[in-house]
């Protein structure tokens, strides 16, 4: 896995950081999401899928509104259609972008592989999406509500306690599907767990680092 290294701003202070991304929205869940981070004071990253944004302009409105940063998860979110080629992929991203900015007016460079840019990375891809200006960003840590949505409030936060590789910089997948309703009541768990400890919550933005995968073989 490539490093995830340290900003200027987050070297000078030395703090631990603590990035919230949730995947998959908009959603019908998505405003009471928001309200708990609102409630909680914290900023965090929404990988938006384009085909959830149509009829809920309204919410990716709100997420802006509010201070949060936008992501590109792809229009589909179709694997067999968005892995068949790197061209095909890094259009779904473009046209992911282009419905943000019609809605917005943010033209946002942040995106997620779904599913994780392991198994489609690798140097001439990572060419294709720099040549659009596009950056990469996995996690290192997950409360698993992807793989599991009905996972219990605990477990989800007890999850949320393991990460891979450094620990001063954390990057938690999320997701904010219909069915993620333990999510939310799990997250001011995960929010004064990571800030009895010392991290500062920030929302990803162009000026953090890239994080992803080793290429592929």
């Amino acid at each position: 896995m490539a490093a995830l290294n340290s900003s200027p701003e987050e070297t000078t202070t030395g703090k631990k950081v603590l990035y919230l991304t949730f995947d998959d929205g908009p959603t019908i869940i998505t405003n009471d999401l928001l309200d708990v981070l609102k409630q909680c004071n914290v900023k965090a990253t929404f990988f938006v899928v384009g085909k959830e944004i149509c009829g809920r302009e309204d919410l990716l409105k709100r997420i802006y509104k509010e201070g949060h940063s936008i992501g590109l998860h792809t229009f589909s979110h179709n694997f067999k259609k968005i892995y068949k080629s790197d061209d095909i992929f890094v259009k779904e991203m473009l046209d992911d972008q282009k419905k943000v900015k019609e809605i917005t007016g943010l033209n946002t460079n942040l995106i997620r592989f779904p599913g994780g840019s392991s198994k489609h990375l690798d140097s001439e891809m990572l060419e294709k999406l720099h040549k659009n200006n596009l950056k990469v960003y996995d996690w290192n840590a997950s409360i698993e509500d992807g793989v599991n949505p009905h996972l219990s409030v605990d477990k989800l936060v007890n999850n949320s306690k393991k990460y891979k590789h450094r620990n001063d910089q954390i990057i938690l997948l999320m997701h904010c599907n219909s069915n993620n309703t333990n999510t939310i009541k799990a997250l001011p768990q995960i929010v004064n767990y990571y800030r009895s400890n010392g991290y500062a919550i920030k929302p990803i933005t162009d000026k953090t680092p890239e994080y992803h995968y080793s290429f592929r073989k």
